[in-house]
């Protein structure tokens, strides 16, 4: 039985003193974990503690992936330890535990349509898109695995970013990213995305950066809503540090800003990019536990609401506020930019963060009395909810 599914789940530890508990041994071996009961998830698989003390490591088969990764088994197996696996591995678990959770929380049985792309130039992606379902009138989870040379309009944006550039610059660039577009007007729209970059600087050092964050997007304003957001998302921070939520909050307020039109995007969460520092493997820590945060973040805030009833005037006001959203992505965002100036794009999986439905009236102002207009005040004047 275990040489027959020895391709879909290795056994990496095996024994432990009695008495050990499962945290004692995964942090022994550098694994972060998640205890539910007696079976604890931990980054890229999953320890038992059996009767006899002994701790079983099953690593995640396959079969725990929306698809077959990009990168092929061979050269994973090969290179387990090279922080390129790692972190290819780890945003197609994050895929996957997402994408199942949503597709929970739609009564008539909608699923994701999964998508496996390859590049000519290098790499590819999985792209899973639901649409038109009861609960997601648009969801999208991509992952996207490329590599190859970086062209001159992505060297120069990061050079206006302080990166030391030269021409043909070769790239490794993993990542997963999300935006749901909920159907029911006071289920809040989510946007996160975790990434790595590794390129050659112009000496011919290999630099590398982790990137990314979660925010949210409310059409109506629940307060205990956005205190339970930010309040996983500061639990998540907290982990590695007291200074990172704080530091990473302002940065999303500062970041999701739709400048002509003087307001926020959203009501934040957190958000940071060039992350190098301690060192790579407290960072890679710092992005698991920030990407295994986004399913107890959003969920329960999608299974609180996606039956409240709404009115006409709340679907129109959702629309318009689509329109807002659609502003920001087409003419702020650094990753679209970024996405349109690579060679070989995938541009069906760059723009599916775009809604099906949005809309823009002319001069529309919300009383200032009104829930969308207090909405408004909030995007105008970012506040702190933890």
């Amino acid at each position: 039985m275990m040489q027959s599914t020895s391709r879909l789940v290795r056994l990496l530890e095996v024994v432990s003193k009695i008495g050990h508990s499962v945290k004692n041994a995964c942090h022994k071996r550098n694994i972060s974990f998640k205890s539910v009961g007696g079976i604890s998830f931990v980054a890229g698989g999953t320890v038992f503690l059996l009767a006899s003390g002994s701790v079983v490591y099953a690593r995640t088969p396959a079969t725990s992936f929306m698809s077959e990764p990009i990168t092929d088994d061979g050269t994973r197996r090969k290179n387990q330890s090279d922080i390129k696996v790692r972190m290819e591995e780890f945003v197609m678990r994050v895929q996957h535990d997402f994408c199942r959770a949503l597709e929970a929380e739609e009564t008539g049985g909608k699923k994701f349509r999964v998508d496996r792309w390859l590049r000519k130039e290098g790499g590819g992606g999985v792209t899973c898109v639901m649409q038109e379902g009861e609960t997601f009138e648009k969801a999208g989870v991509n992952v996207s695995v490329v590599h190859g040379t970086l062209p001159k309009g992505a060297v120069e944006q990061m050079r206006a970013r302080g990166k030391k550039m030269k021409e043909n610059v070769p790239f490794f660039a993993t990542g997963v990213s999300c935006v749901i577009h909920p159907r029911n007007p006071f289920v809040p729209t989510v946007h996160f995305n975790y990434r790595y970059f590794e390129v050659e600087d112009d000496t011919g050092d290999k630099i590398w950066w982790f990137g990314g964050g979660t925010d949210l997007t409310p059409y109506y304003l629940n307060e205990d809503d956005a205190k339970h957001f930010h309040k996983t998302l500061k639990q998540a921070c907290d982990k590695h540090g007291p200074a990172f939520y704080p530091k990473f909050k302002k940065w999303c307020d500062d970041y999701f800003v739709i400048s002509h039109r003087g307001e926020r995007r959203g009501i934040g969460g957190i958000f940071f990019d060039d992350l190098d520092k301690p060192s790579l493997e407290d960072c890679f820590k710092f992005i698991q536990s920030c990407g295994e945060s986004v399913v107890e973040s959003y969920v329960p805030l999608v299974n609180k609401h996606k039956n409240d009833p709404y009115t006409k005037e709340h679907r129109e006001w959702q629309l318009l506020r689509r329109g807002r959203y659609t502003e920001f992505n087409l003419v702020y965002d650094r990753g679209t930019k970024f996405g349109l100036f690579t060679p070989g794009a995938r541009f069906e999986s760059i723009l599916m963060s775009l809604p099906l439905y949005a809309k823009w009236e002319y001069m529309h102002i919300p009383d200032p009395s009104t829930p969308e207009g207090k909405l408004t005040e909030i995007l105008k004047n970012p506040r702190d909810w933890v």
